[in-house]
């Protein structure tokens, strides 16, 4: 079965200030859009470095995560460190996701350019950053996912079959 894990990156939500509106926004976009059988791990964490880099190196290395999407910790604020943790954890980055992403979500808001979302893989997982808002998850998710399954397949990770209708 595959493995997805969703990390919402936010210190108000890991503290319980802020209600988590990323993590349940991208599982209900997953479940709609995605037909293969899939286990959900969900996780908040609070921004900073060393938590997401640890985070992902867990459930790549430890859980064998197959699919990571994050969201939160890529805009310019000091503590949005999570393109930074990436680099410390992933062996490949993908850039034409995050290139592909920020196009995608620069027709519907001007501030685009300012996320910083990044992709890559360590070992046989995909992790994918995305933004905070809900609105752009979906725009972002539609534009890269049709890719999604074949980097699955390439780098070794279970398989995964998204409904073409649903996508878009």
């Amino acid at each position: 079965m595959t493995q997805i894990a969703i990390i919402t990156v936010s210190d108000r939500a890991s503290r319980g200030d802020y209600e988590d509106l990323g993590g349940p926004a991208i599982e209900r976009w997953l479940r709609r859009v995605v037909t293969t059988p899939c286990a959900f791990i969900r996780r908040i964490i609070p921004d900073g470095l060393e938590s997401v880099r640890d985070v992902l190196v867990e459930l790549c290395d430890q859980g064998g995560v197959d699919l990571i999407l994050t969201t939160g910790g890529t805009g310019p604020s000091p503590r949005d460190l999570t393109p930074e943790a990436m680099q410390q954890v992933i062996t490949k980055e993908l850039p034409g996701f995050g290139e592909l992403m920020r196009r995608a979500s620069s027709r519907h808001v001007g501030t685009a350019i300012l996320s910083r979302q990044t992709v890559g893989v360590r070992g046989r997982s995909l992790i994918i950053n995305l933004p905070g808002k809900p609105a752009s998850i979906d725009v972002c998710l539609n534009s890269v996912f049709p890719a999604v399954p074949y980097c699955l397949e390439l780098i070794g990770a279970a398989p995964i079959i998204a409904d073409p209708a649903m996508l878009g």
